[in-house]
């Protein structure tokens, strides 16, 4: 993918094959995983299995979820971007959805609101999208702040995997206002 997008403090980009140490980082952390079902990756090898699947959302949607790259340091530090959700959540289908995921020592810089605020405004102006959807679990009150901070409207509660979770939409229209 040949999306690269660049905030004050960050380089939003394709994920590549040398992320796998820094996705590692990532998704080995149980307190990352903390309300995502609690089930941490072992294995660089699944971390590697991760990113082929990220790559291969890139040419079936033309979209996923982005590196999230330290400008001052170049470093791996999580991941953001909007993903197209082709299976069933909370009645809908077919869909974009706003993510972010950072390792623990970047949380609360505000790096995940840097980030979810320019694939918002991507999302909205350069690809044209009427309506981008989330969720959090209802318990993660950061991520939570994030979707809010950015302009995502709370729906409804629903289930997702057994865990309560909110549902947030954001409309173009109410966007751009």
């Amino acid at each position: 993918m040949n999306i690269i997008i660049e905030t004050e403090r960050l380089i939003l980009r394709a994920i590549v094959p040398s992320d796998a140490e820094g996705m590692f980082l990532l998704d080995s952390n149980p307190n990352v995983h903390l309300y995502l079902g609690n089930n941490p990756v072992q294995s660089i090898e699944q971390s590697m299995n991760y990113i082929e699947s990220l790559r291969i959302q890139y040419i079936q949607n033309a979209i996923g979820r982005y590196a999230v790259i330290l400008k001052e340091t170049n470093e791996f530090i999580g991941w953001a971007g909007l993903k197209f959700i082709t299976e069933p959540e909370n009645d809908h289908l077919n869909f974009y959805e706003i993510g972010y995921r950072l390792r623990e020592e970047f949380w609360g810089k505000g790096y995940g609101y840097e980030a979810a605020k320019a694939w918002l405004h991507h999302g909205f102006i350069k690809m044209k999208i009427q309506t981008i959807y989330a969720s959090a679990n209802i318990k993660n009150t950061s991520s939570r702040k994030i979707l809010e901070k950015i302009g995502m409207q709370q729906k409804n509660e629903f289930e997702w995997n057994s865990i309560p979770c909110l549902w947030y939409e954001l409309e173009k229209k109410d966007y751009l206002k």
